[in-house]
């Protein structure tokens, strides 16, 4: 399963390659979010970076594979604190530009977090988001949702969902 995504994010940095007439942007991401879901009880706080390599396909439609890094901070409980989760996630990117001057737009990232905590192996993962592009600059609201299958030793495993509202800014380069 990690080979054949490994092989489509490939496939993806390389298909701009194929046509040098393709506009395209390399997008840099960062954006701090509130944990929610099954999270919430044991993350105070998300923080995530990402970098996008965006082509258009499209009047205004734009594609291409993201890798990125999430990080969800333990909170102490009972005067206890776990272990940080982290994540991996590689996916693929898209977002529709509109409003005037394609200023305002919606998008969408969906692929696979790979778990990088033990006892994490990963599971889907999904983003929608909206922004508005100043420019080189761009603010983004989005949704987080990782859908993964925690290992719990002896006692089997079991589902976690990691959410989160999530506020950030996007650098175009």
């Amino acid at each position: 399963m990690r080979k054949l995504g490994l092989l489509i994010v490939a496939i993806l940095f390389l298909a701009p390659a194929v046509n040098a007439q393709v506009n395209q942007d390399i997008k840099l991401g960062i954006s701090g979010g509130l944990p929610l879901g099954d999270i919430d009880d044991y993350s105070s706080f998300n923080l995530s970076v990402d970098a996008a390599y965006l082509f258009e396909v499209a009047d205004m439609v734009y594609v291409g594979p993201l890798v990125g890094y999430s990080h969800h901070f333990a909170k102490e409980h009972n005067g206890f604190k776990g272990d940080d989760i982290q994540h991996l996630p590689i996916a693929a990117s898209g977002r529709i530009n509109f409003g005037l001057e394609n200023a305002m737009f919606f998008g969408a990232d969906l692929g696979y977090a790979v778990g990088i905590t033990d006892g994490l192996d990963g599971g889907i993962y999904y983003r929608p988001k909206v922004g508005y592009d100043f420019g080189r600059v761009s603010a983004i609201l989005s949704y987080t949702g990782i859908q993964e299958k925690y290992d719990m030793g002896l006692l089997g495993s079991d589902k976690l969902t990691m959410n989160s509202l999530n506020l950030g800014l996007e650098f175009s380069l």
